[in-house]
């Protein structure tokens, strides 16, 4: 549903995209990740037909968003980071007229189902102006998702929300992602962990890492880490461990050892069996997972480095 081929944009001498591709399918949330800056709302605003590439190409729905920029716009369901709503307005009439200017076939039977899929059935008479940022983010969503678009791009949804107004929308976003195509830019890493079905790591208008949060983080994380509590002190722990085959590194911590196992490779099973063994009592064996975050700064300073050599 989305094609991007060497895309690059640029403002005067400032290469803000340079020759990036990627594509996303139906059903799929795909996950646009990086700082500010790094090109996510400059991709956004070139595949919803705000602005135009410096060069490369671009489909969304089959259309090019140069050529074919109206059909495009007819697919394309846009939330920007900041919401456009008319604040004198009602939120059932600002959806009116949003569905107006696109023309929706059978508006106000339309305008009651996404007002329920966004949970402001309750508040459709309020001033836009009035709702909390986290309701005014749902009735964005909901002015998105109005004429039923194929392909939904969200630039930073959850930005300035509190804590259970972006569960809220995480949770919406998952909803409608199950049959369109939904495209999400943020900063915050672990919302993509938790939401995104494939993300893509954006810096400096580079696409640094492709593939689903599992896969990066086995790729590109190093040493799986596995936490290890028993009834012997930590330093008679750690040189019992010390002596099996996989274990690369071994870490001191309050009350047992930290040990760093090979990529891809789970030595949980063997550290068990070998403190059964020597008959003390196993009190904790977790794995200890390396966030998207950890990733992202890894890629971004082995992307410096290169470019501080060249």
């Amino acid at each position: 549903m989305i094609q991007v081929k060497n895309l690059s944009k640029s403002y005067g001498n400032f290469p803000a995209l340079s020759e990036i591709s990627f594509q996303a399918k139906r059903g799929e949330i795909l996950g646009f990740l990086g700082p500010n800056g790094a090109g996510k709302t400059t991709t956004m605003r070139i595949l919803t037909g705000y602005m135009p590439p410096t060069a490369g190409s671009a489909k969304v729905a089959g259309f090019d968003v140069v050529e074919e920029s109206l059909e495009v716009r007819k697919r394309v369901g846009y939330l920007p980071e900041t919401v456009p709503i008319y604040p004198e307005l009602s939120a059932r009439e600002y959806l009116r007229f949003m569905g107006s200017l696109r023309r929706v076939e059978n508006l106000d039977d339309r305008i009651d189902e996404v007002l329920h899929k966004v949970g402001l059935q309750d508040r459709s008479e309020s001033y836009a102006g009035n709702l909390s940022k986290g309701l005014r983010q749902r009735l964005g969503l909901a002015q998105a998702l109005l004429h039923r678009p194929e392909v939904l791009i969200l630039d930073e949804p959850t930005i300035g929300l509190d804590p259970a107004q972006i569960i809220g929308v995480r949770e919406l976003i998952r909803e409608v992602g199950t049959d369109r195509t939904v495209m999400l830019s943020t900063h915050i890493l672990s919302e993509a962990q938790q939401i995104c079905d494939r993300v893509l790591i954006i810096h400096q208008g580079r696409i640094l890492a492709e593939d689903t949060p599992t896969n990066l983080q086995s790729q590109l994380a190093g040493a799986e880490r596995i936490r290890v509590r028993t009834s012997s002190d930590s330093k008679s722990l750690a040189k019992l461990l010390g002596k099996l085959p996989d274990t690369e590194e071994i870490k001191l911590i309050e009350g047992g050892v930290e040990v760093s196992g090979p990529p891809g490779k789970d030595i949980r099973p063997i550290i068990a069996r070998t403190i059964v063994e020597a008959d003390l009592d196993l009190l904790e064996l977790s794995a200890s997972s390396v966030s998207l975050e950890r990733i992202f700064l890894q890629l971004t300073e082995e992307q410096n480095a290169r470019e501080d050599s060249e």
